[in-house]
């Protein structure tokens, strides 16, 4: 597995359309929207610990795990979520290619910036 380091750069653009493909039916970025099934990704930051969000009810796995999310964690997680945190929720299978995975982070950092 590639780590972060290795990554492509990622495109904020292209990052948005795999938002809305793969991650708005569960998730929003609009400021000031609530939670959906998803936890809202304007109220996520990079430098945030998991599970640490008020008003949402996360598993006990998304709590316990205390990861600090950066693009380095975002990337590992995104190729599979449920393997990176075992009992999590999220039903999303991952993003297997590297590219995906960094445009996506791309477009998160500039939309929750």
């Amino acid at each position: 597995m590639a780590s972060f380091d290795e990554a492509p750069p990622g495109n904020p653009t292209t990052g948005a359309k795999i938002f809305k493909t793969k991650c708005a039916q569960c998730h929003t970025v609009d400021k000031g929207a609530g939670h959906k099934q998803g936890l809202a990704k304007s109220e996520w930051t990079f430098g945030r610990q998991s599970g640490t969000t008020a008003g949402y009810s996360y598993s006990a796995a998304n709590k316990n795990m205390a990861v600090q999310w950066e693009e380095k964690t975002l990337y590992d997680y995104l190729l599979n979520p449920k393997k990176y945190i075992p009992g999590t929720k999220m039903v999303f299978p991952g993003l297997k290619k590297p590219q995906d995975r960094a445009d996506l982070i791309s477009y998160l950092k500039e939309s929750t910036a």
